[in-house]
């Protein structure tokens, strides 16, 4: 059967860059480049990931959309004008090697003239007709959610009673503020906010950067002050910058992150507590005695732990319910903190008036009719 010649609109070629884990890919991707993934519900995060890095194509071996809930990642690609082809099966991630040309036709994905893989070809409408039949399933998902949710509390309320056994960071906490970063929907946006505001100038809080938010600091010229994680998202480059490193351990008794940090040759210390990464930074800043702690990219909502695969949300509620009267977003801080004008900037600003006034005494009158109109114009200005 003669096969169906798509629209050239619909022909992409590129390089075939392949991983199962879609954060380690992003890393390596080039502009132009076919992303080959296994991302079941794509979620919001990694598409912003592969969108930032101008990727020709996405190949996906699972469904970007399984209907669990509406997941929008996908929704992303294709607002951008990224093909997207999807549910073409596990085996094309050994059917492509890594740096094979491939080319995206229509719903076809070829290497050459062979046919490697077949799926849907996703478009926008096909998309939102995917994630409002979610939205209809949400009562379900939604109730095995609150189900998880309260045979973790069940297990993890001690979160909120018992003080944990903190590791000796070395670092002060005590009365200041705490800025927590992690690479969660809106980072960026909100990492820029706090920095064109002053706030990290002004304030100098201690820098937390959790697992890849640490990078997230490094890319605005911020050295974080501790690195707190299981360690598989962060660079190398993050880990060597002198940052305390607490690996998150767990009350059975493993540290994941350790590993990499002994192959590194790395000192660290480990923090066993329940819950997220994100949760123990939160307890760390709190029971070390933080003024304020201000979240940025932090997870709240059922859809964003869906996205990171997780059934519940105990320990987050847990931890925020404790840390909850020191706790603000970083939104809330952009638009309520305003730089202020310091002592010093004002005694500079009295020096320089002083030292107009000497030198318009000396000039003559030809100049001070100049000086006047260009006083006048900079008044007409700024009135």
């Amino acid at each position: 059967m003669a096969r169906e010649i798509p629209d050239v609109d619909q022909v992409t070629i590129g390089r075939a860059m392949v991983d199962r884990r879609t954060k380690d890919l992003i890393k390596r991707l080039q502009p132009g480049d076919i992303a080959v993934i296994d991302h079941e519900d794509l979620d919001r995060v990694a598409a912003e990931g592969l969108v930032e890095a101008r990727v020709g194509g996405v190949v996906n071996a699972a469904p970007s959309i399984s209907g669990r809930y509406p997941n929008l990642g996908p929704l992303l690609l294709a607002a951008a004008r990224i093909p997207l082809v999807d549910g073409v099966g596990p085996d094309v991630m050994d059917a492509v090697t890594e740096g094979q040309m491939l080319t995206i036709s229509g719903s076809h994905v070829l290497s050459g003239d062979l046919l490697v893989a077949e799926g849907q070809r996703q478009s926008l409408q096909s998309l939102e007709t995917q994630i409002e039949q979610a939205r209809g399933r949400m009562g379900e998902e939604l109730e095995r959610f609150a189900e998880n949710t309260l045979e973790y509390l069940r297990r993890e309320r001690h979160l909120l009673i018992d003080a944990p056994d903190l590791p000796d960071t070395g670092h002060e906490m005590k009365g200041r503020h705490v800025l927590i970063v992690v690479r969660g929907i809106g980072y960026k946006h909100d990492l820029d906010v706090l920095r064109r505001g002053g706030y990290l100038n002004d304030v100098r809080p201690v820098l937390v950067g959790v697992d890849g938010g640490a990078d997230a600091l490094l890319e605005i010229g911020e050295k974080p002050d501790f690195i707190i994680g299981d360690f598989d998202s962060v660079s190398e480059q993050a880990l060597q910058c002198g940052a305390v490193l607490v690996v998150h351990g767990y009350p059975d008794g493993r540290a994941p992150g350790s590993k990499r940090l002994d192959d590194l040759g790395l000192d660290y210390v480990v923090f066993a507590a329940g819950g997220t990464s994100e949760d123990i930074a939160m307890l760390l800043a709190y029971e070390r005695g933080a003024e304020l702690i201000v979240a940025v990219g932090t997870h709240n909502s059922m859809v964003e732990f869906l996205d990171k695969g997780r059934s519940g949300m105990a320990s987050t509620f847990l931890v925020r319910m404790k840390v909850g009267p020191i706790l603000v977003d970083a939104k809330g801080v952009s638009r309520l903190y305003q730089s202020r004008v310091r002592g010093i900037d004002l005694a500079f600003l009295v020096v320089a008036a002083f030292f107009t006034m000497v030198v318009v005494a000396t000039l003559t009158e030809a100049d001070n009719i100049f000086v006047e109109g260009v006083g006048l114009f900079f008044d007409r200005i700024f009135d």
